[in-house]
């Protein structure tokens, strides 16, 4: 019996896309059937608006993006929630992150992001996702709508940097994104947040939402839905955390092979 959902949010990196950052090649034919039946889906990355946009450009007017780890929702091109980090705790962070080897702050905006280094390394792994971005001198100075610090730490988040921002946990999701990635937002800018948003939005239960993540800061994410996947190759806290693993990693397109199962397609 085909359950009834009504939602389906998807991480991008190491959940949807390959390590190799390609789509699945059966997602388009399968976006545009889950859509004709009504089915609502969303894009939930740590990655900004433009970056993920430019991947679903044929598909953009139709479908959710949660951005920037939940602190920018977007549907189609409509604005649903801008969620701001204040000054305060962006200078605490970029002056700590500042203190840290091979740790590297960027100011993530609502249109570009900001970085005040451009190590060779940092910036190849950095800049891929961020293709509208400007150097600046002083990053406490920027004066903008920032919707999240990201710390590129070259070294590993998990264990470098993540350590050194306990103090900040109870104020600000402090969220593991990725192996070098850590994160900061507001407690309310979250994906988890995000996904609540859009299910108040188009009066969607927990119960008839489907997730898929593989990372730290997907977990409040796998949290709001019943039909909560972690990727086979997911971390180990997320696979403890979801009601279900995927019989397939990301390189074998475990989201899009659970979501045929599920639908008998």
């Amino acid at each position: 019996m085909t359950p009834m959902i009504r939602l389906i949010a998807m991480d991008l990196d190491g959940t949807l896309l390959t390590d190799n950052k390609e789509l699945p090649p059966d997602f388009w034919e399968l976006a545009n059937l889950l859509m004709s039946k009504n089915i609502s889906l969303a894009i939930a990355s740590g990655r900004p608006f433009h970056n993920i946009a430019s991947l679903f450009q044929p598909i953009k007017e139709q479908i959710f993006f949660v951005c920037d780890n939940g602190s920018y929702v977007v549907e189609g091109s409509k604005e649903l929630s801008i969620n701001q980090l204040d000054r305060e705790p962006i200078a605490k962070i970029v002056t700590k992150a500042r203190a840290l080897e091979k740790v590297y702050p960027v100011l993530c905006g609502k249109d570009l992001a900001y970085i005040e280094n451009t190590d060779e390394d940092f910036a190849r792994n950095a800049l891929k996702y961020y293709q509208e971005f400007r150097v600046v001198e002083d990053l406490t100075q920027v004066d903008d709508i920032i919707l999240k610090v990201s710390l590129c730490d070259l070294i590993g988040s998990e264990m470098n940097s993540y350590p050194h921002f306990q103090d900040m946990k109870d104020a600000y999701s402090v969220a593991i994104s990725g192996q070098i990635w850590l994160d900061f937002t507001n407690l309310d800018g979250t994906k988890g947040q995000a996904i609540k948003k859009i299910q108040e939005y188009k009066d969607i239960s927990p119960d008839e939402t489907l997730v898929f993540g593989d990372y730290l800061n997907d977990l409040d994410m796998i949290q709001n839905a019943h039909f909560s996947y972690a990727m086979k190759n997911a971390h180990p806290q997320i696979r403890k955390a979801a009601n279900f693993v995927t019989e397939s990693d990301n390189n074998h397109f475990g989201v899009t092979a659970t979501i045929k199962k599920l639908f008998s397609l």
